[in-house]
C-alpha cells in the first residue's frame, strides 16, 4: 500500500507546478512608487502610492472611493496552483475612520465549478496604529480568475497597505506552525466572535504573550486558520499553553477544531478541557488526523463553561513523520481462533493507521458512526456518510463488520423522547432501526442491538434510562425484532460493561434469560471488557463466559482495552517500561481465556488498533495511557506479544505484601489467611492456583490454594525463596484436600525473591516475584445487634461492649484529631459509632476532605483491590453531620448506602453512621475491609489526617490496604 500511496504522490506532483526549494517571495514594498501589481477592485475605487501610506521606508499603498464591503486592492495571479503559501500584509485605517475588520480574500473559479471566495487573513484595523495581517492559503484545483484582493466590514472606509509578502513554502503540510508572540503581534490568531485578543506582557515563556478577553460564549475566543497546512491523513502534534486571566479563580480550557465540508461545520475535540488553577500555566496537547476533504479548517482554544478571560502562548503544530507498518510480524488475526476485530473512525483507515488494520485485523466496529446522533440527528433526516464510508472500508478489505450500536442511553439525540408516550417512542425506534438493519443488510453481520442496559443497582436489575421509564422493557423487545425482520440473517447481540463482575454478570444474565424464554430473537451476549492490569481476576471474566454458555447463546469480547491504571486519577508522564510488561502478561492471560473459550467465542474486539487513538487518553481524565496491542507509533508492544507469542515476553516479576502474622502450619485455612485475597496464578488446563505470604520471626509463611480437580501422583507445589525450595505433594505435612482440589502450607526461611510453581501431569503454572514484609493487618469485630441503633449522634447502650480501635496512623502532621472508632451490624448494614477528640472545628474549606470530618472506608467483598469496585464505598461525615461520597468514579451506585448524623460535644463532635451492604450477606465470621480517617482543619486547609490501617495515603484510590472488619455474634 505505501507504494501505491508513492505512486499516486508521484503522478500529483507531476500535474501540479513545484516552485524551486529555495523560491523567493513575493514581496509588495511599494519602495519604486508604482503599486507593483495592485490596482482598484470595484468602480470608483482609487489606489495610490503615496508616502503618506508607507510603513516603512518611501511608499505604501492608499485606498479610496470604496463604496461597498468587497471594494478595494486587487492582485491578479500571485498564486501557483499546489504550492502553499504564508501571507503577511500591514493596514491602518486613514485618520478619522471607524474601526473595522480589514480581511485579504482570495476569488477563484474552479474549472466547470462556481466562484469561491476564501478567506485568508483578517484583523480589526484602527487609525491609530498599523495592525498585521497574515494566514496561509494553497489550491489544488484547476483554476481561473484567481485574485487576492483586500476588502472591509465599512463598505466606505478608507486604509492604508504596505510591506505585503507572500512567502512560498516547499510543503506547506509538513511546515511547523509556532505561536510566541514575542513580536508584538497575535500572529495569525483571530477571534471567533467578540473576543478580543490583545499582544500582552503575561507570557509563558520569553516576555510577549496573547491575552484574550471579551468572550460572547465558551466557543468563543482565538482561531488559527489552518487550511492547507493540515494534509488529509497525515498526524499532527500540537501544544499550546494556557492561563486564567486575572480575577478568575477556576476554569477550564481545551483545544478544538472546526472543519467545514459542502458548507456544513463540525467540531471535533483534540485535548477536552482540563482544569487551569489560577495562577498556573498547564499545557494543551494532543494529536489530529485530517480524515476529510474541507473548505475551512480552524484551531481554537475553548472552555465547557463560562467567558472568563485567559491567556495564551507557546503554541505548535507539528508534522508527525509516521514509522513504517512493521512487515516482519505475525498478523493477528492469524493467530486466533476467533475473529480478530478492531474499533476504528474515519481517521483510522487513512496511511499507514489503514495499513495496521488491513494487516492485522478482520473484524471492525465503528465506534460512533453508527449510533442514533451520528445517523438520526434529525427526526427522519438520515445521514450515513460516515458510516457507508467505515463499512465500505471494512467490507473492501475482507472484514466482518459489528453495527455499533441501534439503541443506547448514551448519545441519542433529545428529540426522539420529546413529547413521547410509549407508543410513539416505540415508533421511531422502530422506525429507526428497520432504517439502518435494512440499509446494511447483507454487509453488518452483527449488531448490538441494544447497549448498556443493565444497572445491577436497581431491584430489577435494569437502567433506568429514558427508554425504560417510558417503554419499560418493551423497548427491548421491540428493537430486537424489528432488527431481526430486517435482516433475518444478521445476528442479534445485547452489550454491556462489568459483565466479569459477579453481580453485573448475574443481573444481565437473568435480563437474557428472560428474554430468551419471551421468544426475542436474541442470538448473543456482547462482554465490553475495559479492564486495567490488575483487577479483576482473568478468572472472573472466565467464570462469565462460562455462565453464559448455559443459555447456548454466541458471545463475543466487544470492546476490550487494558488501562496501564488501577485508578481514576493517577497518571504519568512516561509510562514505566514494566508496566507495559505487566500489561503484555495481562493480555496473555485474557486471551488463553479465550482460546480455552474459542468454542463459545466468536470474535474478541479491540477497543481501537492502537494507542494514540485509545478513548482512555480522554477517559475518565485527559492522562497518558497505553491500553492497545500497538503504540503511538503503531509499533507491536509486550501487549501484542502476550497475543502472539508470549514466549517474546520479558519475565513477570510480581510484588507482594507479607504482612506480620503467625500461622498454624496444618492445612488448615486460618481466619489470617481470610484478610486478603489470594495472588492468582494463571490457569493452565483445568489447574489454577492462589498465593499468599506472611512475615514472622520464624520464617515466611507460605500458602498455596490449588483448584486442581484430578487427583494425579505427581500433584505438588514448590515453594522456592532466595534459591531455596521445599517441594509438597498431596500427602506432605501442611497440605489437605479441598472441594476443589488441595491446600499446602509451610514455613519457610525468610527472604525476598519468591516463586510459586504448581505442577499437574507435565504441566506447570508459577507466580514469580519478591514478597515484602509489611506490618500486619489490623482487624476489629463488629458484634450483632438484633435492633440497630438510633442514628443520633448519642452514645447509647447499644454500644456498650462493643470494641474499640483507635487512629494512629498519621498520613499528614503526626498530631491532630483523632478518634475512638466501634462498629456493629444489623440485618445487611453495618454501623460505625466515632467519637472525635478535636476543639476547634472547621468547614471553611470548599474541598470536604479539608473540612473537620470522618471518613469511613467500606469494602463489603474485601476485595482489596489497587482500584475501587463499584460497591467500595468512601463516607464522609463532616462535623455537621454533611454527607459526601467518594472511591468509584461514578459514585452514584453507592451514595445512597449511607446514612449519618453527627452531633459536637466538649472537646470534639460524635459521627454515628450506618453503611447498607447490599451486595454481600451479612453473618458471623464474614469479612469486609474497612478503615477510617480522621481529617483535621484549620481554617480552610486540611492540616492533618490520621487513619486506623492505611498508611499510605491512598485510601480514597485504592482499597488494598484497608483494615479489616470481621462480623460476630
Amino acid at each position: 500500500m505505501r507504494t501505491l500511496r508513492a505512486l499516486v504522490v508521484a503522478a500529483l506532483l507531476c500535474l501540479l507546478p513545484v516552485l524551486p526549494a529555495h523560491a523567493a517571495d513575493l514581496t509588495y514594498d511599494f519602495e519604486d512608487g508604482t503599486a507593483q501589481g495592485w490596482g482598484p477592485r470595484g468602480g470608483g475605487v482609487t489606489v495610490t502610492v503615496t508616502p503618506d501610506a508607507a510603513r516603512t521606508g518611501s511608499g505604501g499603498l492608499a485606498v479610496s472611493g470604496r463604496t461597498a464591503t468587497w471594494h478595494g486592492a486587487s492582485i491578479t495571479g500571485p498564486f501557483v496552483r499546489g504550492v502553499g503559501y504564508t501571507v503577511t500584509a500591514y493596514a491602518r485605517l486613514v485618520a478619522g475612520q471607524p474601526a473595522s475588520t480589514i480581511a485579504m480574500t482570495v476569488q477563484r473559479t474552479p474549472t466547470g465549478g462556481e466562484t469561491t471566495y476564501e478567506r485568508v487573513a483578517a484583523a480589526t484595523v484602527t487609525d491609530g496604529e498599523w495592525v498585521r495581517l497574515s494566514g496561509s492559503y494553497l489550491f489544488t484545483a484547476e483554476s481561473s480568475d484567481v485574485q487576492l484582493y483586500v476588502e472591509s466590514s465599512d463598505a466606505t472606509s478608507q486604509y492604508l497597505l504596505d510591506d505585503i509578502v507572500l512567502s512560498p513554502l516547499g510543503d506547506p503540510t509538513r511546515e511547523p506552525i509556532t505561536s510566541d508572540f514575542e513580536d508584538g503581534t497575535a500572529q495569525d490568531w483571530s477571534p471567533r466572535a467578540a473576543a478580543v485578543l490583545e499582544n500582552g506582557a503575561t507570557a509563558h515563556a520569553g516576555t510577549r504573550g496573547l491575552t484574550v478577553t471579551g468572550r460572547s460564549a465558551t466557543w468563543d475566543g482565538p482561531a488559527l486558520n489552518v487550511l492547507g497546512r493540515m494534509a488529509k491523513g497525515d498526524k499532527y502534534a500540537l501544544s499550546a499553553w494556557v492561563r486564567l486571566g486575572p480575577d478568575t479563580a477556576s476554569g477550564r480550557l481545551g483545544l478544538s477544531i472546526e472543519r467545514r465540508t459542502g458548507g456544513t461545520p463540525s467540531y471535533e475535540r483534540i485535548v477536552a478541557p482540563k482544569d487551569v488553577p489560577a495562577g498556573e500555566w498547564v499545557q494543551l496537547s494532543g494529536t489530529y488526523t485530517l480524515a476529510y476533504d474541507v473548505e475551512f479548517l480552524s484551531l481554537y482554544i475553548e472552555s465547557d463553561t463560562g467567558t472568563f478571560p485567559f491567556h495564551l502562548d507557546d503554541f505548535t503544530m507539528t508534522y508527525v513523520e509516521p514509522k513504517p507498518v512493521q512487515t516482519d510480524i505475525p498478523s493477528v488475526k492469524d493467530k486466533v481462533p476467533f475473529t480478530m476485530g478492531s474499533a476504528l473512525t474515519r481517521p483510522d483507515t487513512l496511511g499507514v493507521h489503514g495499513e495496521l488494520l488491513a494487516r492485522h485485523f478482520n473484524g471492525a466496529t465503528p465506534g460512533n458512526e453508527l449510533k442514533w446522533d451520528a445517523t438520526e440527528p434529525r427526526e427522519g433526516e438520515f445521514t450515513f456518510t460516515d458510516g457507508d464510508y467505515l463499512v465500505d472500508f471494512a467490507t473492501g478489505h475482507g472484514m466482518t463488520v459489528r453495527g455499533h450500536t441501534l439503541v443506547w442511553h448514551s448519545q441519542t439525540p433529545d428529540w426522539v423522547f420529546e413529547g413521547a408516550t410509549k407508543e410513539v417512542l416505540l415508533q421511531r425506534l422502530e422506525r429507526h432501526v428497520r432504517t439502518l438493519v435494512t440499509r446494511y443488510k447483507g454487509r453488518i453481520a452483527v449488531w448490538d442491538v441494544v447497549n448498556e442496559v443493565v444497572d445491577e443497582n436497581q431491584p430489577d436489575g435494569l437502567r433506568r434510562s429514558k427508554w425504560y421509564e417510558i417503554a419499560g422493557l418493551d423497548f427491548i423487545r421491540t428493537a430486537f425484532r424489528v432488527a431481526h425482520e430486517a435482516d433475518p440473517d444478521a445476528k442479534l447481540f445485547i452489550n454491556d460493561y462489568n459483565t466479569e463482575f459477579p453481580r453485573k454478570r448475574e443481573a444481565l444474565y437473568k435480563l437474557v434469560e428472560q428474554l430468551k424464554s419471551e421468544g426475542v430473537p436474541i442470538h448473543g451476549v456482547g462482554h465490553q471488557l475495559h479492564l486495567n492490569i490488575e483487577h479483576p481476576a482473568a478468572s472472573e471474566v472466565e467464570a462469565t463466559i462460562e455462565r453464559f454458555a448455559t443459555l447456548g447463546l454466541d458471545q463475543q469480547v466487544t470492546e476490550l482495552d487494558v488501562s496501564i491504571y488501577t485508578d481514576f486519577v493517577s497518571t504519568y508522564d512516561t509510562i514505566p517500561p514494566e508496566l507495559l510488561v505487566q500489561q503484555g502478561h495481562r493480555y496473555k492471560e485474557l486471551f488463553d481465556v479465550f482460546r480455552r473459550q474459542a468454542a463459545r467465542l466468536s470474535s474478541v474486539t479491540v477497543w481501537g488498533e492502537s494507542d494514540d487513538v485509545s478513548w482512555l487518553r480522554s477517559w475518565p481524565i485527559p492522562r497518558l495511557n497505553a491500553p492497545l496491542l500497538f503504540d503511538d507509533d503503531l509499533q507491536a508492544k509486550p501487549a501484542y506479544w502476550g497475543v502472539v507469542d508470549p514466549s517474546k515476553l520479558a519475565p513477570l516479576v510480581r510484588k507482594l505484601e507479607a504482612p506480620a502474622a503467625a500461622v498454624k502450619v496444618d492445612g488448615k485455612r486460618d481466619l489470617e489467611w481470610d484478610l486478603l485475597p489470594d495472588a492468582p496464578l494463571a490457569r493452565v488446563g483445568d489447574v489454577s492456583a492462589g498465593f499468599q505470604a506472611r512475615s514472622s520471626s520464624a520464617g515466611l509463611y507460605v500458602l498455596a490454594e490449588v483448584t486442581d480437580p484430578v487427583v494425579n501422583a505427581d500433584d505438588r507445589v514448590t515453594f522456592t525463596v532466595d534459591g531455596r525450595t521445599r517441594a509438597l505433594g498431596r500427602t506432605s505435612p501442611g497440605v489437605r484436600r479441598t472441594a476443589t482440589g488441595y491446600r499446602a502450607e509451610a514455613l519457610l526461611t525468610a527472604g525476598t525473591d519468591v516463586q510459586v510453581t504448581v505442577h499437574d501431569r507435565g504441566s506447570l503454572t508459577s507466580w514469580t516475584g519478591t514478597v515484602t514484609a509489611t506490618p500486619a493487618v489490623k482487624r476489629t469485630t463488629a458484634p450483632h445487634r438484633a435492633t440497630p441503633p438510633v442514628l443520633d449522634g448519642a452514645v447509647d447502650r447499644l454500644w456498650s461492649g462493643v470494641p474499640e480501635i483507635r487512629t494512629g496512623t498519621w498520613i499528614q502532621g503526626t498530631s491532630g484529631a483523632t478518634a475512638k472508632v466501634r462498629t456493629l451490624w444489623s440485618g445487611s448494614t453495618l454501623y460505625v459509632l466515632a467519637q472525635v477528640t478535636d476543639p476547634a472545628l472547621s468547614e471553611s474549606s470548599a474541598n470536604p476532605w479539608e473540612q473537620d470530618s470522618v471518613e469511613i472506608f467500606v469494602d463489603p467483598g474485601n476485595g482489596k483491590t489497587k482500584g475501587y469496585e463499584d460497591d467500595d464505598g468512601q463516607y464522609r461525615v463532616s462535623f455537621t453531620g454533611r454527607v459526601t461520597v467518594g472511591g468509584t468514579f461514578d459514585a452514584a451506585g453507592v451514595k445512597d448506602n449511607v446514612r449519618a448524623a453527627a452531633v459536637a460535644v466538649p472537646g470534639g463532635y460524635v459521627v454515628e453512621a450506618a453503611v447498607a451492604m447490599p451486595t454481600v450477606t451479612l453473618g458471623e465470621g464474614v469479612p469486609a475491609g474497612f478503615d477510617v480517617q480522621v481529617n483535621d482543619a484549620t481554617g480552610a486547609a486540611r492540616t492533618s489526617a490520621v487513619t486506623w490501617n492505611d498508611a499510605t495515603g491512598r485510601s480514597y484510590l485504592d482499597t488494598s490496604h484497608w483494615g479489616v472488619v470481621l462480623l460476630g455474634r
